[in-house]
């Protein structure tokens, strides 16, 4: 497989200022803390983990909406992070769909305005163009064409994020960022909107990096998975190898935590997430999770883990791995 996009040992840390203004201590929020990922061509990578965890700042960065302390970010064969890049050549491959629509879409914006906003501003597209790509996207997402003189406040929620897919696929972008894209849409209107995603995926070809906290989302949509943890990726593979198998004490504990639909099998999992999320400035030593973690012994409060292959594919950041096989 070929890569669309990966990021090398990439770090994301917000100053704060200092209580003590004589002080030459510098601390940081450390929200994106040395994380490597790569998203094959035509695959969904989930981000996941409990909020807090650096997710959104990771696709932040990525899409350079925020600018990366260090680390490296390759897209489509170079790197986009050097401060040399051309966002408009970066945003025309790759785009993004954030978690709420409301916020997204400008409410004196009409639909088909929002839609071919891209196509005009990255592309320079003519308007008789741009009117057929507006009709052709609106039809993709499930939206009629009369929809385009709409305002967003006469939408509903499931079509304001049809609108937010419509606006992003249009440029045929290579890589699609999906923030919590159904978090804040009703049950019934999230399960649409995913089979939505997948329907797009196959027939544009898309790569998606999918960040959100639900395990049962990740699960339907994506191929490969990254379980993040304060800033960090503790566990990494096949999404269908890390849901049958999980390794790492925090994935366990964190699919083990979502609903199961099946009465039958809600006992079954008894791993529990106890304590709270460490601070990100000031994280304990050694391994983040450890003041939480069951398994976890003087090596783990000094020496932090680095991820390794425990199996074809699926990588773990754990001390004692072994004994949650």
């Amino acid at each position: 497989m070929e890569a669309i996009l990966q990021t090398v040992d990439l770090r994301k840390y917000f100053p704060i200022q200092r209580a003590n203004p004589f002080s030459k201590v510098k601390k940081f929020v450390r929200a994106v803390d040395g994380v490597s990922i790569t998203i094959w061509k035509g695959t969904t990578l989930a981000v996941v983990g409990e909020s807090g965890c650096g997710k959104t700042t990771l696709a932040r960065t990525i899409a350079l909406l925020t600018k990366a302390t260090s680390g490296d970010v390759v897209f489509n064969g170079k790197s986009i992070v050097d401060g040399k890049t051309d966002p408009k050549q970066v945003y025309r491959d790759m785009q993004i769909v954030f978690q709420d629509p409301d916020s997204s879409l400008d409410p004196n914006i009409n639909v088909g305005d929002t839609v071919g906003e891209p196509l005009y501003g990255l592309m320079g597209w003519s308007k008789d163009a741009i009117a057929v790509a507006i009709q052709r996207g609106l039809t993709a997402v499930g939206l009629s064409g009369d929809m385009a003189d709409r305002l967003p406040r006469e939408l509903s929620g499931g079509q304001k994020q049809r609108v937010a897919i419509a606006r992003a696929i249009g440029l045929q972008p290579k890589l699609v960022i999906l923030d919590e894209p159904t978090s804040a849409l009703d049950a019934s209107v999230q399960a649409q909107i995913l089979r939505l995603l997948l329907d797009l995926q196959k027939e544009f070809t898309l790569s998606y990096l999918l960040i959100t906290h639900n395990i049962a989302v990740a699960e339907y949509l994506s191929d490969f998975m990254a379980v993040m943890y304060s800033g960090e990726v503790v566990e990494y593979g096949e999404t269908s190898e890390i849901m049958a198998k999980p390794r790492h004490p925090y994935t366990i504990a964190l699919i083990s935590s979502a609903p199961i639909a099946n009465p039958w099998k809600r006992n079954l999992l008894q791993a529990e997430i106890r304590g709270e999320v460490p601070s990100a400035i000031d994280p304990p030593p050694g391994c983040k999770f450890h003041p939480r973690c069951p398994y976890a012994d003087t090596t783990c409060s000094t020496e932090n883990p680095k991820l390794r292959e425990i199996s074809t594919g699926h990588f773990v950041a754990c001390h004692f791995v072994e004994k949650t096989a």
